[in-house]
């Protein structure tokens, strides 16, 4: 790789995956309790619920960013009780863009879960509560097994579009070389540079890999794991 690759490359490369990974793991059990929510419970507003969940599919990144940064940028309220109390900073951070790939890519992952218990038969559920299992039995004993397709289905996706990440990331967080500077960003900034051509295409072809390898492994993975629980 680092043949191929350049440092300021590998470390685009380096931080994409770790952005992605941090934000895939940090939604993944508000993921699952929103899914289980949308899945097995009836209650008023829900077509609110399920819209908001997903209004990130449909929200321009940039304007999420833009939300985002009025909202927890250093001179916002929200953002100023932060760093002054707990000393916590996400604008011009890696840990902002991790926060913003994770919104965006929330409702992937709530989609894939939500699939995954709607076609469970409602019958265990109901057989379970029969024989006296509680919520919190039915919780881990029933619907988190059935549920482990979609949502390694879920997260892997989400991985994947967390490294294609852009808009969100570069107005809330800024193009920051090695803090900020994912693989979109450094395609952008290599574009921008005379004599990047290569570098872009390079990276251009690295961020396609990633990409299909992710949805491919997705695929695999939920089939193999649909397979184990017969």
């Amino acid at each position: 790789m680092e043949g191929l690759l350049t440092a300021a490359e590998l470390e685009a490369l380096g931080l994409s995956l770790r952005v992605a990974l941090v934000a895939v793991l940090a939604v993944l059990p508000f993921a699952f309790l929103a899914a289980l929510l949308l899945a097995r419970c009836q209650f008023r507003g829900k077509a609110l619920v399920d819209g908001l969940i997903h209004l990130p599919l449909v929200l321009p990144p940039v304007a999420l960013g833009y939300l985002l940064l009025v909202s927890l940028g250093t001179r916002a309220p929200l953002g100023a009780f932060l760093l002054d109390t707990f000393g916590i900073r996400f604008v011009f951070s890696w840990t902002g863009a991790a926060l913003a790939s994770a919104i965006l890519t929330f409702p992937f992952q709530v989609r894939a879960i939500r699939l995954s218990l709607e076609a469970q038969d409602r019958g265990l559920a109901e057989a379970a509560e029969t024989l006296g299992a509680g919520p919190l039995d039915r919780l881990f004993s029933l619907y988190l097994p059935l549920a482990v397709p979609g949502i390694i289905g879920g997260a892997v996706t989400a991985f994947a579009a967390c490294l294609g990440e852009f808009g969100a990331i570069i107005t809330f967080v800024s193009n920051i070389p090695g803090e900020t500077r994912t693989i979109p960003l450094a395609i952008y900034t290599a574009i921008q540079t005379p004599g990047g051509e290569a570098a872009a295409a390079r990276l251009a072809a690295l961020s396609i890999a990633l990409a299909l390898l992710g949805l491919v492994l997705a695929d695999v993975l939920a089939r193999r794991a649909r397979a184990a629980l017969g």
